[in-house]
């Protein structure tokens, strides 16, 4: 009777260690992997994101003094003027230059008859000695100018500019009616009057 007990205990102690075996088994901490799983990680594509290089913005080009002036729309009788003494190339180059432009209705304000004469090819010369007349070498900002301040234009002639209490600017005798105009190649202040040299 002691025999068969012993036996019993000893087949309980054996299952049960077995089962607990079996357990400890299933919760293990490495994780499985299945078929399914397997075939996925096989499958999905790799990302060519980082292999495919980014295009660069394409840089923004400022138009030059000429251009700018051409682009405006009250600069059509002083870009007929600065083409018909063939100064274009000469405005249109590194510079810089400082551009003291005046409006269609400046050069509407000269005597009768003015603007046509001096587009004729043998008035080339005196055209572009007034036009080189509203041209200074170097970018000169309004902040750069002073009352009573004088400069040297291309022409080799002076204009001294004056400025009043309220900060309004002259040139001569003409009104700066917009300042600070920046081109790839210098600057361009708007008058409403054409410059005439001593000389003309």
């Amino acid at each position: 009777m002691q025999n068969a007990l012993f036996v019993i205990i000893a087949a309980i102690v054996i299952v049960g260690g077995g089962y607990l075996l079996l357990m400890n088994t299933g919760t293990s901490d490495t994780p499985m992997v299945t078929e399914t799983d397997a075939t996925m990680d096989e499958t999905m594509p790799e990302s060519n994101a980082a292999d495919e290089p980014m295009t660069p913005p394409e840089p923004v080009t400022q138009p030059n003094i000429v251009e700018t002036a051409v682009a405006a729309d009250d600069f059509t009788t002083l870009v007929t003027a600065v083409t018909a003494a063939e100064l274009a190339e000469v405005l249109s180059g590194p510079g810089p230059f400082t551009v003291f432009a005046p409006t269609d209705a400046a050069f509407a304000a000269l005597p009768e008859g003015t603007v046509e004469t001096l587009l004729q090819p043998d008035s080339q010369a005196d055209l572009a000695g007034i036009l080189t007349y509203h041209v200074v070498p170097g970018a000169v900002s309004a902040s750069d100018l002073a009352d009573g301040m004088t400069v040297e234009t291309i022409n080799g002639e002076t204009i001294t500019f004056a400025i009043d209490a309220e900060g309004g600017v002259m040139v001569n005798d003409a009104n700066v009616v917009a300042a600070d105009i920046e081109a790839s190649n210098g600057i361009i202040h708007v008058i409403d009057t054409v410059l005439i040299p001593a000389a003309e």
